[in-house]
């Protein structure tokens, strides 16, 4: 029988470890908060991020990290962007050769504006380990509670994709491999921005064009930092690209929709996120997006005016007109030239 560590018990890590435990796979559930940590394992229930589903009997809560991954060959990372670096330095101790660390996060870190696998590289590479990600658009209350969702994954090699291809695929759960490691991670983080542009458009009131506007040029953006990073431009229109894009611009599971809805309604920033209760990853990649578009010359204006909304205090409804306003150009500009008009 497969082992695996699932580090997190935020939701997505919860419902990735449900998800496996009923495939008859035996989880060890660790997280960071250890009074979260008895609360989960008295209820068998994560009432914090997932209220009202039982926890399978096949995850096991362990409070001690060495635990958690000994004698596992599989780790799930499903902590926030910012604490990976940490928690794998932690790790390290207990990795051996031919482990695989599997990161289902979302983010980019802002001291280095380094992708989370070129991050969990920097640490655990020595040890032998191998790294690979999953994402795709996955909210974890649907996973969690047994919707049809589809995602991807990328590693190293596609011997590894192949294998937690195996590891995670199910009835309800469709994996797709896919070898462009920099284009799944880049639209995984960077759609997170554009949903917190979004949200804010919707808080101000404006409607469904609006909305479609912004997710339509938003894709345009990402693609377009992708492929200057180095991505192939055709993930951008698959599950970690258009797909996760979609879903985290238009659904109320979506926090940093919701907390981009607060801003538009004029709360500050501070409050929003705090009223979110979670981590609003859009708000680290918003600083990483505008800091890469800098760095690899790439217009982005949607993500430059949230950026603006969001730390240099700039009027919502002024960053909407501004972007309205810009100079005029043509949609696709690649093949402008060939037009005939």
């Amino acid at each position: 029988m497969k082992n695996v560590a699932v580090l997190g018990t935020g939701s997505w890590g919860t419902a990735l470890a449900m998800l496996l435990a009923k495939k008859g796979i035996k989880v060890n559930l660790w997280g960071r908060d250890q009074e979260k940590l008895h609360t989960i394992n008295r209820s068998r229930e994560n009432i914090y991020y997932l209220p009202g589903i039982v926890l399978p009997h096949d995850i096991e809560i362990v409070e001690d990290l060495e635990t958690a991954v000994q004698g596992v060959k599989y780790i799930v990372l499903s902590v926030p962007s910012h604490i990976v670096r940490d928690i794998c330095h932690k790790l390290k101790p207990f990795l051996k050769k031919d482990m695989i660390l599997i990161n289902t996060g979302k983010g980019i870190e802002t001291s280095s504006l380094k992708r989370l696998s070129e991050v969990i590289n920097e640490e655990v590479s020595e040890t032998g380990a191998h790294t690979a990600v999953l994402s795709g658009p996955s909210h974890a209350e649907e996973v969690a509670r047994d919707i049809p969702t589809a995602v991807v994954v990328g590693a190293q090699s596609r011997k590894i994709a192949e294998e937690i291809q195996d590891l995670f695929m199910s009835p309800k759960f469709r994996v797709y491999t896919n070898p462009d490691l920099i284009g799944i991670e880049l639209g995984a983080a960077l759609k997170n921005a554009i949903a917190l542009g979004t949200g804010i458009a919707e808080g101000l009131g404006y409607g469904d064009n609006t909305k479609a506007a912004l997710i339509t040029r938003g894709a345009a953006e990402i693609a377009s930092l992708g492929s200057a990073a180095g991505a192939n431009p055709l993930t951008f229109a698959g599950l970690a690209g258009i797909g996760d894009l979609i879903v985290t611009c238009t659904s109320m599971h979506s926090r940093n929709r919701r907390a981009g809805i607060l801003l538009g309604k004029g709360i500050p920033l501070e409050q929003a996120v705090s009223e979110i209760g979670m981590v609003v990853e859009g708000v680290r990649v918003t600083q990483a997006a505008y800091a890469l578009s800098e760095k690899y010359g790439v217009s982005m204006p949607i993500c430059t005016e949230t950026y603006k909304v969001l730390f240099e205090h700039k009027n919502p409804r002024e960053a909407v007109i501004d972007l309205m306003m810009r100079p005029k150009k043509h949609e696709v500009e690649d093949v402008a030239d060939g037009l005939d008009w």
